[in-house]
């Protein structure tokens, strides 16, 4: 990670739940971590079964000049990146998997900005896996920032961050890079999800205990 807003997130969500696979939403104390509120969101899914925002800080409203809160996560993403990027969240969510995303921001202008974004899941009072707890991160200060709007992001990479919980998708795995010639839309899952995605790695240490 290369955010200290996506390192303390982590940290704090991996102390949180222990040697659970996540946390319960209500054990979550904003007053714990009331630095990093400006960057962080909350996703869930939506009565239509999408996946929206349920709370964004004001700094990631900022980024993109909108208020988020109702809006669906897609609506982040550039092109046809919307679409899996909904379908990313609701893996995390059904998986239990934590996940983070290196993206580029892109403006009308054609500027760019580096950002992470953190991907964690919460679970009801009743254990279902139900919310996301989330971290964007840009990873500079241009001048421009939260001055002029990103229009979309641009996915670069992604990551597993708990390498205990990859194993139901170590068989998605063997599809994520498919010879041109051969190329499938067909049962690619998580890991087939961002064809344009530059990197994939697992990060371990991400369980505790």
């Amino acid at each position: 990670m290369r955010s200290n807003t996506s390192t303390e997130l982590f940290r704090y969500w991996n102390t949180i739940r222990g040697k659970r696979d996540l946390p319960r939403r209500d054990e979550v104390e904003p007053g714990d971590i009331r630095t990093l509120l400006p960057n962080l969101f909350i996703l869930e899914r939506d009565r239509n079964a999408g996946i929206s925002f349920r709370l964004a800080g004001t700094h990631v409203c900022a980024l993109f000049g909108l208020e988020l809160r109702g809006r669906q996560f897609g609506l982040l993403w550039l092109n046809a990146q919307a679409a899996k990027a909904q379908r990313m969240a609701g893996q995390v969510m059904t998986h239990r998997v934590p996940v983070m995303l290196s993206a580029r921001g892109r403006t009308a202008d054609a500027r760019e900005i580096e950002v992470e974004a953190l991907l964690l899941p919460l679970a009801s009072t009743e254990g279902a896996s139900d919310r996301i707890l989330g971290a964007l991160s840009p990873l500079s200060r241009p001048y421009w920032l939260h001055a002029t709007s990103v229009e979309g992001l641009d996915v670069t990479g992604m990551k597993i961050l708990d390498p205990d919980r990859t194993a139901v998708f170590r068989e998605e795995q063997a599809t994520e890079y498919v010879p041109p010639r051969a190329e499938s839309h067909g049962g690619e899952g998580i890991f087939g999800e961002f064809r344009r995605v530059r990197h994939l790695r697992i990060l371990e240490g991400g369980r505790r205990g």
